[in-house]
């Protein structure tokens, strides 16, 4: 009975482990640059967004954890041009500020920069 118990209590803290080490390799970057169209780039605090969300699918429930993902899936026609800034970026910083949470920019020119 303690054999098994002691068994269990090491699997767990294997499993565990196994999930901290995977949920650190797969955070990405800390900053990110996103293709921002003719608008110019925009700069993207990725790290920022993990932390306060805490759950990836928020956003990458429309698009893959790849780079260019965004831009490939307009290419295809899946994603509509603003479709993500729109639906998912400034709805969401329009709901955290009216919150009265500290929201990120929600007009195109606080995002974009043009070079």
């Amino acid at each position: 009975m303690i054999r098994i118990s002691i068994l269990m209590v090491v699997t767990v803290m294997a499993v565990a482990m196994a999930f901290g080490v995977q949920a650190q390799v797969e955070k990405g970057a800390a900053q990110m640059t996103l293709e921002g169209g003719s608008r110019g780039l925009v700069p993207f605090t990725h790290r920022d967004h993990q932390e306060r969300l805490q759950d990836c699918m928020v956003c990458h429930a429309a698009f893959p954890q790849q780079k260019g993902s965004i831009e490939k899936l307009k290419a295809e026609g899946t994603l509509k041009k603003k479709q993500v800034m729109n639906t998912l970026c400034i709805k969401c910083h329009k709901a955290e500020k009216k919150a009265g949470n500290k929201a990120g920019p929600v007009t195109c020119s606080q995002c974009h920069v043009r070079e």
